[in-house]
């Protein structure tokens, strides 16, 4: 009686996992695709004339064919990723977190200089940003890390050194690449996953605290952070140069209203505003849709933030928990500088909005995290499943 008992709850644990493992996050996933659905059309609309500019007034889809590619490689990727279960991740931590660290380093020497910054390598006529890579590979390890360290995290040797090291394997070669948005984006995902983690508040404020010194100190040596700043406070005392960019956006912005100039109507785009289809993508977006289309596109971040938030709670384990509010996490702090950035709440950071401001790596790669997120929410109840029957 007792062998058929057992062979029964094997049967049953057996069967919940197959279908358990079909049933992934629908409204994260509806939410996704519509988000990415929108943002193509902003980025075909904040970007057509630019593409005209660009190829001699023959094309107006250019950044839109670009971005298109990347989507259906990214849609491919979140869609094999999400069958991929945690354990996977967990096992291939180290070995990732290794080849980002190359990655960074093999900038500095076969990298495209852009503006003075070196970020980007071009392999086959592919450009792509490492960083974009060790964005997640840093959650990744830091998700491995809390699962490794469990209550040790609290102490200082675990919760801040432990952590702290790791960081600085990626922010090292970042630095070195004077790339100051990633390593402000990757810094703050961090605090809120050591957090979670279980690091002492007060190792996490001293943190912070250091921070606030090493921003200041950046600021008084490195000049263009200065001017940025001046720009941000008083971006009317020099309008046509280091505040042009702010105030051409706040242009956008106010005369869009409440309902909007209508969607390709914008002027803005008409390349006054610099960077109107990728950091400042929204600018264009609240001229075009006005504040209520606006509000929905906040509104659509918030629900999916929120819905990626319930897929960690529900996680199957702490590993599963920690990465998937990470990832989402990533996709909160880039979606709040960005709209901070655009209406001048904040200093000009260059972190685009997540799938909508032009880059095929980042976007690409977002889609691929939240398929890591999608696969979470496939195994979230399994084990407490398992555990009813026996």
């Amino acid at each position: 009686m007792a062998a058929e008992r057992t062979l029964y709850a094997k049967e049953n644990r057996r069967l919940i996992h197959f279908k358990t493992e079909d049933k992934i996050d629908y409204p994260f996933c509806i939410l996704l695709l519509i988000l990415l659905g929108v943002g193509l059309v902003m980025l075909y609309s904040a970007s057509s004339a630019q593409s005209q500019y660009d190829t001699g007034y023959t094309v107006s889809t250019r950044y839109l064919q670009k971005q298109g590619i990347c989507a259906v490689i990214g849609l491919a990727a979140m869609a094999v990723i999400s069958r991929v279960p945690a354990d996977f991740w967990f096992r291939m931590a180290w070995p990732l977190y290794g080849v980002s660290i190359l990655l960074l380093l093999s900038v500095l020497v076969f990298g495209q200089s852009i503006n003075g910054a070196r970020r980007w390598i071009n392999i086959g006529g592919l450009q792509f940003q490492p960083s974009e890579i060790a964005k997640f590979t840093m959650i990744l390890l830091f998700a491995r890390l809390t699962k490794d360290f469990g209550p040790y995290a609290k102490k200082f040797r675990y919760g801040v050194l432990g952590f702290g090291t790791a960081l600085l394997g990626i922010l090292v070669p970042l630095a070195l690449e004077k790339h100051l948005s990633a390593i402000m984006l990757m810094g703050l995902v961090a605090v809120v996953m050591m957090f979670v983690a279980g690091t002492h508040p007060k190792w996490l404020l001293a943190g912070a605290g250091a921070a606030v010194v090493f921003v200041v100190v950046y600021i008084s040596l490195m000049g263009y952070a200065g001017d940025r700043v001046t720009a941000w406070l008083h971006p009317e005392q020099d309008p046509g140069d280091t505040g042009y960019q702010i105030l051409q956006s706040l242009y956008a912005i106010g005369s869009g209203g409440l309902f909007g100039r209508g969607l390709g109507k914008s002027r803005q785009k008409y390349l006054y505003l610099p960077f109107q289809y990728n950091d400042y993508i929204f600018a264009i977006i609240c001229e075009e849709l006005g504040l209520l289309g606006a509000i929905v596109i906040i509104f659509l971040f918030g629900a999916l933030i929120l819905r990626g938030y319930r897929i960690a709670l529900q996680a199957e384990d702490r590993f599963s928990t920690v990465l998937a509010a990470g990832l989402v996490t990533l996709i909160a702090v880039q979606t709040v500088l960005n709209l901070g950035v655009v209406t001048n709440l904040l200093p000009s950071t260059g972190i685009a909005l997540p799938f909508f401001s032009y880059g095929g790596t980042a976007l690409a790669v977002n889609l691929g995290e939240m398929g890591v997120v999608l696969s979470i929410s496939r195994y979230r109840n399994r084990a407490k499943r398992q555990e009813g029957l026996l």
